[in-house]
């Protein structure tokens, strides 16, 4: 259900590296949420490094969403890049399990692929 590998560099160029890669494989970066600075702006007290980066793959986007509108819920694609005890994760809920929560199996492969390149981004961005 949830794909997640570590790396040794810091987390800011992880997030920098991620973005690079997400772009380099035709996928837009619609957001980077950093999760600290909203929760403490809000008066919560949130101390670990978190970033919630939103990706897309527009034609991909449109094959899913024609098919069934109601996956709209679970887009675009996120990829959490956290500090946790001491090492930066990355981590992502899988585009296939996603899927198959709308019962659609038509669309099993493209989210089979997009998995994959968002599996090669991550990959890309801790190494």
């Amino acid at each position: 259900m949830i794909y997640k590998i570590e790396s040794s560099k810091d987390l800011e160029t992880v997030v920098k590296d991620f973005e690079d890669a997400a772009k380099s494989h035709k996928f837009g970066v619609l957001a980077n949420h950093n999760v600290k600075v909203t929760l403490n702006s809000k008066g919560v007290e949130f101390a670990p490094e978190c970033r919630i980066v939103e990706i897309c793959n527009p034609h991909q986007a449109k094959k899913v969403l024609e098919a069934n509108i109601d996956i709209s819920t679970a887009l675009p694609c996120r990829v959490a890049i956290y500090k946790d005890k001491g090492r930066v994760t990355l981590s992502t809920i899988k585009p296939s399990a996603l899927v198959s929560m709308f019962h659609n199996p038509e669309l099993k492969s493209t989210a089979e692929e997009v998995e994959k390149e968002i599996v090669k981004m991550m990959q890309e961005a801790a190494g």
